[in-house]
């Protein structure tokens, strides 16, 4: 029989949730996907925590004060033998300064007058290069871990969060080997909604414990500090991962034929591999959004890079990576730096045709682009919206017979 002390309790704690759930639904209403759609993939997430503890956790919340952020001392690495300098430094995450000023040597000169407002602010900031953390899972690499899944997302986009773990990025072991889950964030770009969507972030970690986020604002050409950032990281904390993927959050990801190919390919040295452009060069039309002023890059010419939709490369190239990332100065497209580090360190990626960064087929009407048999045989497939991705997922997992294996593994 129930006390009153006891019906005291559940009644906060019902209040508690209709608070939260009150709170969640005025926020992520505005986002892509519709609150109803929002809140029946909410519906699956694991409640059995206690509730006061996650209110206790939200109010740990500390508001960013600017959109760039100085990090409090940078690591000086040689480019001359990128490969044999491989100590990782720091054991934890060394950055707490959170203050940076603009660099206005070459505010002066007529060709910095004549770029655009967002690349002058680039250029302007682009010594800050590293934030301190506000969520940190040093956790996920303990271990031996084979497959560490690495998912670029923002704080708005919870439900497409939500669509990969319940997919492809389900933490699981599959033959002994053990597959681990993060995903990548900095902090809101919407001011009003800052503090708001920071506690729902936070409680979203508090239930499932895989999310990294630093203290900078998510944007575009932000993209490359969350490259530079998880480089960082995972070289201070994981030195038993034996393969990354990294991708963004709108894509399809087999993660049986990642196995399949990373098996195929144990021997491969320097392993990086996805959707490959050769030979790309720099768009200079304004109204594009990977326009690049001849200002900032004046060859013909992009290294070769894979496409930021997702690629796999495996720990030691990894490490190699942030080692080179520290002797460049940042690129406002993460893919294309990703490719100047490449180029450094005198690795050419591997281009393999199960990487479909642009879709499978370039005529975005065809309908071979929802076909299961040709998703079950890629390794990743790009943009999918959450109820697309849930569909096919499902589709490619049921008993679908196809005719033939397509030959791209």
């Amino acid at each position: 029989m129930m006390t009153t002390r006891d019906r005291w309790r559940v009644y906060k704690t019902a209040g508690l949730m209709f608070f939260l759930a009150v709170v969640m639904l005025t926020v992520f209403q505005r986002g892509t996907l519709s609150s109803e759609d929002q809140f029946q993939i909410e519906r699956q997430l694991r409640m059995e925590t206690p509730v006061e503890e996650a209110v206790q956790r939200m109010g740990l919340y500390r508001r960013p004060n600017s959109f760039w952020k100085k990090h409090q001392r940078r690591v000086e690495a040689s480019t001359e033998e990128p490969h044999v300098t491989l100590n990782r430094g720091a054991k934890t995450w060394d950055i707490t300064s959170s203050n940076c000023s603009a660099n206005l040597n070459f505010t002066s000169t007529d060709w910095f007058a004549g770029l655009e407002a967002n690349f002058r602010q680039f250029l302007l900031y682009r010594h800050c290069r590293y934030f301190p953390m506000l969520l940190n899972h040093p956790e996920k690499c303990s271990g031996d871990v084979h497959l560490l899944m690495v998912i670029k997302s923002v704080i708005s986009q919870h439900d497409r969060r939500e669509v990969i773990r319940q997919t492809w990025g389900k933490e699981q072991v599959i033959n002994g080997k053990k597959i681990k889950t993060l995903f990548l964030l900095g902090t809101s770009s919407i001011e009003v909604e800052r503090a708001n969507h920071q506690k729902l972030l936070e409680f979203e970690d508090y239930i499932y414990g895989d999310i990294l986020q630093w203290d900078f604002m998510d944007s575009f050409f932000n993209l490359t500090l969350k490259e530079t950032h998880f480089l960082k990281w995972f070289s201070t904390y994981c030195g038993n991962v034996r393969y990354i993927f990294k991708g963004d959050d709108d894509v399809f990801v087999s993660v049986q034929n990642i196995l399949e190919y990373l098996d195929s390919s144990a021997d491969v040295k320097n392993l990086f591999a996805g959707d490959v452009l050769f030979k790309a060069r720099p768009i200079r039309k304004k109204e594009n959004k990977y326009y690049i002023p001849q200002a900032l890059y004046n060859k013909t010419y992009y290294p070769p890079y894979a496409g930021g939709g997702g690629f796999l490369m495996d720990g030691p190239i990894a490490r190699k990576l942030y080692l080179v990332s520290e002797t460049l100065e940042l690129y406002p497209i993460d893919d294309v730096f990703l490719g100047m580090c490449l180029e450094v360190l005198q690795v050419t990626p591997i281009k393999h045709n199960a990487f479909k960064t642009f879709g499978l087929v370039k005529n975005k009407s065809s309908k071979l682009n929802k076909e299961p048999c040709f998703f079950k045989s890629m390794i990743v497939v790009h943009k999918l919206l959450p109820r697309d991705l849930l569909a096919m997922w499902r589709l490619v997992n049921s008993d679908l017979v196809c005719a033939q294996k397509v030959e791209s593994l």
